[in-house]
């Protein structure tokens, strides 16, 4: 990557048991970007201390956060993966040399469980059903991934709207809609960090919430915008 680095996105809510593993594993000239959420274990300070750049979006949701973060970022190139642990931020390059040798506009990670209890059963269904849909519409992905690499200009030129968990699935729809080219490389996926919990895969109720807010997205993005 050139010296400009690349800045990556990461959208936090009570993420501090977490944090310290995930900011150590950046790779050299990947700067971290944390946005919290409104943590209340301490998850600001803790990203502080590990050398992240810290922005706080008061306003709820994981879109939110994404988006804040991005309006944040410097770096051409910009890159998103969840704080909790649960993916590994080496694995990062491996999306960005899509985008830097101009094979894809969009890299995402597809995620490969590794470990017990690493994708619980619903969320895996959900997400499923979410990306036969969006094969449905011409674009061949097989996971909504949190993972992603991609220029800032051109993400902040497609108006990804949604503010909630929506956003992922806009995103990928958006892409497919101004024809851009999306990759998947395969990105391992392992259990959180201990003592954290998922607001979307850590209950039915979590979600059940996620696929709400994506199936409305799919109603408001029905043809061509």
């Amino acid at each position: 990557m050139d010296a400009g680095g690349v800045d990556v996105v990461l959208p936090c809510l009570d993420e501090a048991l977490a944090l310290p593993g995930v900011l150590t594993a950046l790779p050299e000239g990947y700067r971290a970007i944390v946005v919290d959420n409104g943590s209340t274990d301490g998850s600001p300070e803790v990203a502080a201390a590990h050398g992240a750049k810290v922005v706080v979006e008061p306003r709820k949701g994981y879109g939110a956060a994404v988006h804040t973060g991005l309006e944040h970022a410097t770096a051409e190139i910009v890159c998103f993966l969840d704080a909790d642990g649960s993916l590994d931020p080496r694995e990062l390059p491996k999306l960005v040399a899509e985008v830097v040798a101009g094979r894809a506009r969009l890299a995402v990670g597809k995620r490969v469980p590794v470990g017990r209890g690493a994708w619980p059963w619903h969320a895996r269904a959900g997400n499923a059903v979410l990306a036969a849909l969006l094969r449905g519409r011409g674009l061949p992905v097989t996971d909504i991934a949190p993972a992603r690499a991609v220029r800032r200009a051109d993400l902040l030129d497609l108006g990804v709207a949604d503010r909630a968990f929506g956003y992922p699935l806009e995103l990928l729809i958006r892409a497919a809609q101004a024809d851009w080219v999306v990759r998947e490389a395969p990105v391992a996926y392992r259990p959180r960090t201990q003592g954290t919990r998922s607001k979307v895969s850590g209950s039915v109720k979590g979600t059940a919430r996620a696929i709400r807010d994506m199936l409305r997205v799919l109603r408001e993005t029905r043809g061509p915008r």
